[in-house]
């Protein structure tokens, strides 16, 4: 996971941009940056399939269960809009560093959690590290990578890292839920953690750029996703008051942004067609993807009776060829372009989603986990070109701003989606379910039109 693009004065056309000093391959930046965005990755689909073991034991509802995914999420999505930035202002290699080591330590507190209140605070400083890791690990990548091509072809490689671990996170939390406990989940990310460490150790120094933080920005942004999210999670008449907060921060958040010369996310970028349509598109995706990632996993143990194992093993057709698919995407965005994979990408999804509506309890077990693949094939397609894309279109001193954009945008997507689609099956499964593929689908419909105005290939 380049085409051109008609990139206004604000927003310059990026240039090969610096790289970290010293000598050495790219290949350790390359694969800690891999291993950093498994971990994040793999903390958002091992947790779906464990979820009603740990309502069971630790006495959660359904809006609980909603918050265990989300409280990691939220947090992810609203501070990487400043984790971008911090990551150009002290070193993409010492952010890393620091993220990855608060990650491990969280995980260990989720492990050892004696509540659900603590769960979520320790599951909020987990998604907060994972907020400061992703983007200095896209920004590593392109320290280490300076020739466009190879560039790609290594972002293209990172999003494998991730892809990997979203088709062993449902496998390896069943397993590990029905073998021993939903605690064991957590666990699994300390020896990944000092991996990445160890590779770390091995990469040079970045270097720092200035990047003023705009902690009034990144208040308000926090405050708005928090209060929007609990407005959805919750309803009843707190959504009123909570939406109030929500319409109020994000009015504030804009006015904010607007009028500081360093703004957490500097407006004018969304003038840029390909940063416009890379944001949508890559929230719709996980929209899709997350949203029918918990839904089914909550279908298949709740309505159809499946143990935690059997439920991850249903995924497995549909995650198992993401890697391949991301690797398969690179080679043709550098063949044809990357508009091509990212159109058919998401037509894919589109149909995938459709075809899902025809699952019901009485299908067989082998047409529901068969009829999961389009909607991975088609995500795992278009993703690694549209980040891909999105970086080339950003200036080199704006890398870490634009990744932690980019995803700040998609977790929060995929936050809202948890949000929505879970009340909606706290009410009824099936009517949810129904509803969350329609939703997804239309979405993914009209970023796929949208996506029809990227640039061709390259002459």
């Amino acid at each position: 996971m380049s085409s051109t693009s008609r990139t206004p004065p604000a927003v310059a056309a990026p240039s090969p941009g610096p790289t970290a000093k010293g000598p050495g391959s790219p290949g350790p930046a390359l694969a800690a940056a891999m291993l950093g965005f498994a971990l994040i990755t793999l903390d958002t689909s091992v947790v779906n399939v464990a979820l009603p073991a740990i309502g069971t034991d630790l006495r959660a509802g359904m809006s609980g269960l909603q918050w265990v995914v989300d409280a990691y999420t939220l947090s992810f999505a609203a501070l990487l809009l400043s984790s971008g930035a911090l990551a150009d202002r002290v070193g993409a290699s010492r952010a890393y560093g620091a993220g990855v080591v608060v990650f491990a330590l969280a995980s260990a507190a989720c492990g050892l959690t004696p509540g659900l209140p603590a769960l979520l605070a320790a599951r909020s400083v987990q998604g907060a590290a994972a907020a400061v890791m992703l983007p200095a690990s896209l920004a590593l990548v392109r320290e280490a990578y300076g020739d466009p091509g190879r560039r790609a072809r290594a972002v293209s490689l990172w999003a494998a890292g991730g892809t990997i671990a979203v088709a062993l996170g449902p496998v390896v939390g069943g397993a590990l839920t029905t073998a021993w406990s939903w605690r064991g989940i957590f666990f699994v990310n300390l020896p990944l953690g000092l991996v990445a460490l160890a590779l770390l150790t091995r990469v040079p120094r970045s270097e720092r750029r200035p990047a003023p933080l705009d902690l009034p920005g990144q208040l308000t942004a926090v405050t708005g996703l928090g209060a929007l999210t609990f407005a959805a999670i919750e309803g009843g008449t707190e959504a009123w008051w909570a939406l109030g907060v929500a319409v109020v921060c994000f009015a504030a958040f804009l006015v904010i942004e607007a009028g500081r010369r360093d703004p957490v996310v500097p407006l004018g970028l969304f003038r840029n067609t390909t940063v416009a349509v890379a944001v949508a598109a890559g929230s719709a995706n996980s929209v899709a993807f997350y949203g029918m990632l918990f839904v089914f996993s909550l279908f298949f143990q709740q309505v159809l009776g499946l143990s935690a194992l059997a439920a991850g093993l249903m995924f497995l057709p549909m995650t198992g060829l993401l890697a391949g698919v991301n690797i398969l995407s690179a080679w043709v965005a550098a063949r044809y372009g990357a508009r091509l994979p990212i159109v058919v990408g998401q037509a894919v999804a589109v149909g995938g989603l459709f075809g899902l509506l025809t699952v019901d309890a009485d299908s067989s077990r082998v047409a529901q986990a068969l009829l999961l693949v389009p909607l991975a094939l088609g995500a795992g397609f278009s993703l690694p070109p549209l980040v891909a894309s999105m970086m080339e279109a950003v200036p080199a001193e704006r890398a870490g701003t634009a990744a932690g954009l980019l995803n700040a945008v998609r977790q929060t997507a995929g936050a809202l989606a948890v949000a929505v689609f879970g009340s909606m099956a706290a009410r009824d499964m099936t009517t949810a379910l129904r509803a969350s593929l329609l939703i997804s689908a239309g979405l993914l419909t009209l970023t796929t039109l949208a996506s029809l105005r990227l640039p061709g290939r390259r002459a």
